[in-house]
């Protein structure tokens, strides 16, 4: 059957990395070994029209990927597929898997897949291989995870179980790709390193931070570090990989595990090609001897989602179960293992002040990180922290093309907390990190500064005056 993958285009205003989707890479892999005929479509690479491939193509079925920030894109691209084909068209991510019945009711969309993917689409797509549309809602009942119609009725069948062996899954299928058209993981710190790959080594997080949405059960499941270094070994030896990016949430919950990955990779002799934490690691869970096997074994940088400088907000408003003196040893820590960090913080959670976001602006100084990420408390459909709002405030985002806070706009507003003191405090977050004499000294000294003249200017024009 021929299969064509789609990731829909994502609109930001600012300049962002840029790296092939993981979960349709997934897709397409475990499509090739079910023997389906695959085709990929990136809008945000891709130069071709998408009603061409798919005239061209010719797809028995159209599988579409979206976050909340892709979703109207996904639907424009589920709308161009049906005025030029009969395929069956399908939705998943994580915005349709907590708003289903929202992208079902969107023209040209025939099923939703809700939570993780790759089982629900292998059964959907031998459940309506060679069937006519007539016959879908008929076998579409017994795949579970989907969300369907059935004449004038919307269906939801029962939740897939989250898959329990990782190891079982093929690797990602890159070839789909055309490489050539990504940056580096990280092209606004680093000098290009390409190819570059990100990697999974992990799914899923047993925490229950209220500004992240899971769309299914909070189980961590780990690949097995065998698993693990055989596909980073394909990723340098026979894809060519210059970097490498783990994309996991809760890499470190396993620290034994993570030390056996380490071990590893030295012994393959992989250490050579470096690696990097795009998504972080749990600072309560980081210790010199980790990160220094991490160093030793290529990791040059490490993120850490700091959040909050004030540990009322950690506690109530996030649940992050995380104190300001384990943040700052997970610091001292890379320091020690002579590691680079990125510090991930939010100005204007639930309940906070300004003085609040001056404590955090304060600590983010105090970490000195290579890089701090300063966003605006941004509740997505899905959260508890959504929820949250819904109740006590007043959401501000009209359109989810808008859920992006790199405008400068807050997305919502609590009694107590207006959205011009969150704007305030977000641009003075970057110009108080960034202009400090120290930071200027410090970012003069590196490359990427020179590399690149006129982003850099870019940026320091932004950060300085909003």
């Amino acid at each position: 059957m021929r299969v064509l993958l789609v990731a829909p285009l994502v609109h930001l205003p600012i300049e962002t990395r840029t790296s092939p989707p993981l979960g349709l890479a997934y897709l397409a892999a475990v499509s090739e070994r079910r023997g389906d005929e695959v085709r990929l479509y990136d809008g945000n690479v891709e130069k071709r029209n998408l009603a061409d491939i798919v005239r061209e193509f010719d797809p028995a079925i159209v599988g579409i990927s979206a976050n909340t920030i892709q979703i109207k894109s996904a639907w424009r691209d589920a709308s161009v597929v049906r005025d030029v084909s009969d395929a069956a068209v399908v939705l998943g991510g994580p915005h349709p898997s907590v708003l289903p019945e929202e992208s079902l009711a969107q023209p040209g969309v025939d099923f939703v897949v809700r939570g993780e993917g790759e089982d629900t689409w292998i059964d959907l797509c031998g459940a309506l291989e060679g069937r006519p549309r007539e016959q879908w809602a008929e076998v579409a009942a017994n795949v579970l995870g989907i969300t369907y119609r059935d004449g004038d009725q919307v269906r939801h069948t029962r939740p897939r179980p989250p898959i329990k062996d990782l190891d079982g899954l093929p690797f990602p299928a890159y070839h789909h790709f055309q490489m050539e058209r990504y940056t580096n993981l990280q092209p606004t710190i680093d000098a290009p390193r390409v190819p570059s790959y990100p990697i999974l080594t992990s799914r899923g997080c047993p925490y229950h931070c209220s500004y992240c949405c899971q769309t299914g059960p909070r189980l961590w499941r780990p690949r097995s570090p065998e698993s693990v270094v055989a596909e980073w070994s394909w990723l340098v030896r026979d894809r060519g990989a210059k970097e490498i990016g783990v994309l996991d949430d809760s890499f470190n919950i396993d620290r034994k595990r993570v030390l056996a990955i380490c071990d590893l990779l030295i012994k393959e002799g992989l250490q050579h090609v470096p690696w990097i934490m795009i998504n972080g690691i749990r600072a309560n869970l980081a210790d010199v001897e980790l990160l220094t096997r991490m160093r030793e074994a290529g990791c040059v940088r490490t993120a850490f989602g700091v959040e909050s400088g004030n540990q009322r907000i950690l506690d109530d408003a996030i649940d992050k179960k995380l104190t300001l003196d384990q943040v700052r040893k997970a610091f001292e820590a890379a320091r020690a293992a002579k590691m680079e960090t990125i510090g991930f913080f939010i100005v204007g959670l639930p309940g906070e002040t300004e003085e609040t976001m001056d404590e955090t602006i304060r600590f983010a100084c105090e970490l000195d990180p290579l890089v701090a990420n300063f966003s605006m408390a941004t509740p997505f459909p899905g959260t508890r922290m959504y929820e949250q709002v819904k109740q006590n405030g007043h959401i501000l985002v009209k359109d989810y093309d808008d859920y992006a806070f790199f405008e400068g706009k807050a997305a919502f507003e609590m009694p107590g907390l207006p959205a011009e003191l969150v704007e305030r405090k977000w641009k003075e977050a970057y110009r108080r990190f960034y202009w400090r004499p120290s930071r200027i000294a410090r970012q003069l000294t590196r490359w990427s500064t020179y590399r690149d003249l006129p982003r850099t200017v870019r940026v320091a024009w932004r950060t300085a005056f909003g």
